[in-house]
C-alpha cells in the first residue's frame, strides 16, 4: 500500500482506559499526509500522541465493562446480534468528532478523513491478522456482501455455489450479480437439524457439491436462524486440495458474511482460510452504527472489480485526470468513496481499541459462558426445544429456540411483556433468539431463562 494511504494511527493507554467513571479511550492521532494541515482555530486542542495497545487485563471486570453502555437497564437486552448501543469510549469519539466537523466541516473533514480511515483499516486488520492494504470499509454487511459478488461478476457456464440456509443477502446479492452476468448459483442442504449437525457431515455435503464450473462458494459464518456456527477453517481445508488442483482463474473463491462470528470469535483470516470475510460492525464489535468492513486476501482482490468509486485509493483522482488505469483492484479501491457519516467512520478505531483492551479471548469466553448457561437453562423447560448446537465448536453467541403453541413474533412480543429483549429469525421457518454478549451478566442470562419458562407455561 502507498504510503498516504497508510498513514495516521489509533492507541489505546491502559491508565486512559480506566480513568474517570469507567474506560476512556485515547484520542486518534490526526496528522495528514499530502493535505493542507488545518488551521489551529478550528481545532485548539489537539488529541494527544496515541500511545500502544497495552494487553488485555487476564481478568476483565465485567461489570465495568457493562457500565460503559448507557442502555436502559430495566430491560434485559439480548440483542446484540441486531442493532447494538455503542459503549462509552465509541459514544465519545463519535462525539468529539461530530462536533469538529460542526465547527469547521472542511478544514476538519481535509485533515482527518484519510488518516483516520486508513486507521480504521489497520486497526481492524490488526484485530483479524490481515495487512491494513487488504482491509476495505463498508457500511454494513449487506453493502460489503453486494459489493464483493456484484465485483466477482461470474460468467456464463460459472456458478456460485451457497446454501439454503443462509441470509436473504447472500442470496439476493448472487441473484442480482448473476442476472446482469449470466452465471449460476446453486444451493444446497447442509444438515436436516441444526442442533443435530457434525462438522463433518458439513465439510463433505460442501466438498461433494463442488463442479468444475464452481467458483464462488457463498457461506455465512454464523446463520442467524439457528445459530450453527459453521467450520470455516474445515470447510477452507477441504477445499485446498480442490483449487490445487486448478489453473488460478478457475479456482474457487470461499466467501463469508462473517457478522455474527466478528466480534465474538478469538480467530484470524488466516487461521478461517478465506478469501474474503464480510461484516459490519454495529453488531458483535459494538461500532458506530453504519460501519462495516471487508478483509480480503491478495488472492481475492485480484479477482475482483469494484463497484463504486473510491475516495480512498490514492491514485483515485490522478487516474482519472491523467486518463489511464488506476490498476489492479486494492481494498483501497473497493472502499466506496463519496460524503458520509464521517464521525461514525472515523470512531470505528475506537470500537477495536476496546475489543484489544478486554481481549479476543476473554469476549469469546465470555459469551460462550453465557450463551452456554442459557442453552441449558432452556432445554430444561417443558415445550421448549433448543434449535442451536450445544457444541462450541458449532455455536457461538445466538441462541434460538421454539417455545411449544406461540410463533417466534409471538414469543418475541410475550418476552417484552416480561422485560427481555429477543428477536425472531426473518426466514421462512422462523424461531426465537436470545443473544447474549459481554455487556450481559450472568443473572440477565437466569432472568430470560424464568422469562421464557413463563410464558411457555401460559
Amino acid at each position: 500500500m502507498d504510503e498516504d494511504e497508510t498513514r495516521g494511527d489509533a492507541g489505546l493507554s491502559r491508565r486512559r482506559l480506566l480513568a474517570g467513571s469507567g474506560l476512556a479511550l485515547s484520542a486518534l492521532a490526526a496528522a495528514a499526509h499530502g493535505q493542507d494541515a488545518e488551521p489551529a482555530q478550528a481545532d485548539p486542542a489537539p488529541p494527544p500522541e496515541p500511545a500502544p495497545v497495552e494487553p488485555p487485563l487476564p481478568q476483565p471486570d465485567w461489570q465495568r465493562v457493562r457500565a460503559q453502555w448507557a442502555l436502559d437497564w430495566s430491560m434485559v437486552d439480548m440483542s446484540a446480534m441486531l442493532f447494538a448501543a455503542n459503549p462509552k469510549p465509541v459514544r465519545e469519539a463519535i462525539d468529539r468528532h461530530r462536533k469538529g466537523l460542526d465547527a469547521a466541516p472542511v478544514t476538519y473533514l481535509e485533515a482527518r478523513n484519510r488518516p483516520l480511515q486508513n486507521s480504521a483499516r489497520r486497526m481492524a486488520g490488526g484485530y483479524f491478522g490481515v495487512e491494513a492494504e487488504n482491509v476495505a470499509l463498508c457500511e454494513s454487511t449487506t453493502s460489503g456482501v453486494g459489493l464483493l459478488y456484484a465485483g466477482i461478476g461470474l460468467r456464463y457456464g460459472q456458478e456460485a455455489l451457497t446454501t439454503v440456509h443462509d441470509y436473504y443477502v447472500t442470496h439476493e446479492a448472487l441473484r442480482l450479480s448473476t442476472a446482469r452476468t449470466g452465471g449460476g448459483v446453486r444451493k444446497i442442504s447442509l444438515f436436516d437439524q441444526a442442533a443435530t449437525a457434525t462438522v463433518p457431515e458439513i465439510v463433505g455435503r460442501i466438498a461433494a457439491n463442488i463442479r468444475p464450473e464452481t467458483r464462488v462458494l457463498a457461506l455465512t459464518w454464523v446463520h442467524s436462524s439457528t445459530g450453527l456456527k459453521m467450520p470455516i477453517a474445515e470447510i477452507a481445508a477441504a477445499l485446498a486440495p480442490i483449487n490445487a488442483a486448478r489453473a488460478e482463474p478457475d479456482r474457487v473463491l470461499l466467501c463469508v458474511d462473517g457478522v455474527h462470528g466478528f466480534g465474538v470469535e478469538n480467530t484470524t483470516l488466516p487461521e478461517l482460510g478465506a478469501d474474503f470475510l464480510v461484516a459490519g460492525c454495529h453488531k458483535w464489535l459494538f461500532g458506530p452504527r453504519g460501519t462495516g468492513v471487508v478483509f480480503g486476501t491478495p488472492r481475492g482482490w485480484s479477482r475482483v472489480t469494484p463497484t463504486v468509486p473510491s475516495f480512498l485509493a490514492s491514485n483515485a483522482y490522478g487516474a482519472w485526470i491523467g486518463g489511464y488505469d488506476p490498476g489492479p483492484t486494492t481494498a483501497a479501491r473497493m472502499t466506496p468513496g463519496g460524503f458520509k457519516a464521517f464521525e461514525h467512520v472515523w470512531s470505528l478505531s475506537e470500537a477495536f481499541q476496546f475489543h484489544a483492551w478486554i481481549g479476543k479471548a476473554n469476549v469469546q469466553a465470555r459469551t460462550r459462558e453465557l450463551a452456554m448457561r442459557l442453552k441449558l437453562g432452556l432445554s430444561q423447560i417443558p415445550g421448549v426445544r433448543v434449535v442451536t448446537p450445544m457444541d462450541p465448536r458449532l455455536s457461538a453467541g445466538i441462541v434460538s429456540f421454539d417455545v411449544a403453541g406461540r410463533s417466534a413474533e409471538g414469543a418475541v412480543q410475550a418476552l417484552r411483556q416480561q422485560r427481555v429483549i429477543a428477536s425472531a429469525a426473518p426466514y421462512a421457518v422462523q424461531h426465537v433468539r436470545l443473544t447474549p454478549s459481554i455487556r450481559n451478566t450472568v443473572e440477565d442470562v437466569d432472568y430470560a431463562i424464568n422469562a421464557v419458562r413463563t410464558i411457555a407455561s401460559r
